[in-house]
């Protein structure tokens, strides 16, 4: 298997979706970076790259037998081997994956433009056969503490993350909301809505209607409507503060 050098790594852990594994053009100045001094890559299907890359789920047997131990990180003066560490090409998109020592794809990391480039140009000359999952994985289900990317689609990192901020203030706004409550948010999202919302007792249904009408997009009354659902709720609190944070910077 072919294998390149010094690549710089930007890890994301736990992440089950695609759209929270930011490209290099989102990398930021606080982020850890890392060096790969060696990673073995491998060629995969499109449909396992997809499952790695959106999924925390055990990795093919044969693929971790074949990249064990063959990968290694740079520490200051120190090279530490990691037990399964790859970069995975699927004839158009590159990704970095670490398990740190488990089944499962823990850590991921787009590439810099310039080691892309490179592992494209390597692997269009490499005849190793492609990694696949012996059968079809059922059907991803996203929720809104895990939203479909089309919620996401067109968001910058900054707007994902306090998007997600929302969704889970949300999450907690149903699970333990009263309808009086709910109706009150709704209304402090479309105040046009007044009389149609006070008319609904029903919790289910107009949680649902706020929900609908948020999923999509972001916009400034996003934004408004976060920063005041999770105004004095430290843990919520703590979240946004660190996004502001990191725009100061």
């Amino acid at each position: 298997m072919p294998r390149i050098r010094d690549v710089w790594i930007n890890w994301f852990e736990g992440e089950e979706n695609d759209y929270n594994i930011c490209p290099f053009h989102e990398w930021n100045a606080e982020d850890r970076i890392e060096v790969l001094d060696q990673a073995e890559i491998v060629k995969v299907t499109e449909r396992l790259f997809d499952y790695v890359e959106n999924r925390l789920e055990d990795l093919p047997d044969d693929l971790l037998n074949e990249i064990f131990q063959k990968s290694t990180l740079r520490k200051k003066m120190t090279r530490i081997t990691l037990d399964y560490c790859f970069v995975m090409y699927d004839g158009k998109r590159v990704l970095a994956v670490d398990t740190l020592g488990y089944k499962t794809p823990i850590r991921k990391s787009c590439l810099t433009p310039k080691h892309e480039r490179i592992v494209k140009e390597m692997m269009e000359l490499d005849q190793s056969d492609c990694f696949d999952l012996l059968e079809t994985p059922a059907p991803k289900e996203y929720h809104i503490l895990s939203p479909h990317p089309d919620y996401m689609s067109g968001l910058t990192r900054k707007e994902r993350q306090l998007k997600q901020l929302l969704f889970m203030a949300m999450d907690q706004l149903y699970t333990s909301g009263e309808s009086a409550e709910i109706r009150y948010w709704f209304t402090e999202w479309d105040p046009s809505k007044y009389e149609e919302i006070q008319q609904n007792i029903d919790k289910e249904v107009i949680w649902q209607q706020l929900y609908e009408e948020v999923k999509a997009g972001w916009s400034s009354a996003h934004y408004e409507l976060c920063q005041k659902m999770i105004k004095g709720q430290p843990f919520f609190e703590k979240l946004w503060n660190m996004q502001h944070e990191e725009e100061v910077r």
